[in-house]
């Protein structure tokens, strides 16, 4: 683990794994320790991976002023790390949440970034609107799946506006490609990494701007790969689409029988597409 200043003191962690050029990987949650991505699924064979912990989540640690939790505020560390590095560009990849960090770094310093790749990326910070029909119709292909009666009963409730705060983890296999005992158990970790208040701050009311991002990338000359869950019900592949259609160079893949977490459920698929771009 190394660590360095933020713009305003904080000091953030960072943890290498690998050997090669450096990747920077953004984490997501929002706001959960970086240690959830592992290797990327073998990733580290290829590049030397930069986890960063983001203020307040791992070994980072909290900032004085909880306003800058949020997630435009924190594209000043990603910077911060790259001025650390001694890296003149990056290459940056985010992940979920993360992406959106990712995003807003590129649209504020597209010079520094050599290529930017978001894996399963949120709609959110660019508008792209995911319906529940969307959701429905991907829900639909697990049918055959043992837990999708009560997980698929719970999407009902929540797309009816009846939810409870149980259907909200009830629908958790939708978003893996496979649901098993130690894929749970991955989720429960996670979950008791994440600090729920400030998870919320990430996307605090006033941090979105659509309109804003959308120009930005726009002029983006950085080469851009989307990597979406072809069963992903956060990002389907329909609208994953819409999202790469924002930017001049962007590539598209939807990894099949993937979810949110593609290096899980297919670690050869996902570690080919990402060198095959990073190369």
């Amino acid at each position: 683990m190394d660590t360095f200043p933020t713009d305003d003191g904080t000091r953030l962690a960072y943890h290498r794994t690998g050997d090669g050029p450096p990747l920077v990987c953004l984490p997501g949650g929002p706001q959960i320790p970086s240690s959830y991505l592992g290797d990327l699924g073998g990733l580290s064979a290829h590049r030397c991976l930069v986890r960063l912990d983001l203020r307040g989540t791992g070994d980072s640690a909290a900032p004085a002023d909880p306003a800058t939790y949020r997630w435009d505020r924190q594209v000043g560390d990603v910077e911060a790390l790259r001025r650390h590095l001694g890296l003149d560009r990056l290459d940056l990849v985010g992940h979920s949440a993360g992406a959106s960090l990712a995003l807003g770094y590129a649209a504020r310093h597209p010079d520094r970034v050599a290529r930017l790749a978001l894996v399963t990326p949120s709609p959110r910070p660019v508008g792209v609107e995911v319906t529940d029909q969307d959701r429905r119709a991907l829900a639909e292909l697990r049918r055959g799946e043992p837990w999708f009666p009560a997980a698929f009963e719970a999407f009902g409730r929540i797309w009816s506006g009846d939810a409870t705060e149980a259907d909200w983890s009830a629908i958790e296999p939708f978003s893996h490609g496979r649901w098993d005992a130690a894929r749970e158990a991955y989720c429960a970790r996670m979950d008791a990494d994440r600090d729920t208040a400030v998870a919320r701050l990430y996307y605090a009311p006033g941090a979105l701007d659509p309109a804003a991002v959308r120009s930005a990338v726009t002029h983006l000359p950085a080469p851009v790969l989307l990597l979406a869950g072809g069963y992903d019900v956060g990002l389907p592949p329909k609208r994953a689409a819409d999202y790469a259609g924002l930017f001049p160079h962007a590539r598209l893949v939807v990894q099949p029988g993937a979810g949110h977490f593609p290096w899980l459920d297919d670690p050869e698929s996902f570690v080919a597409t990402m060198a095959d771009f990073l190369r």
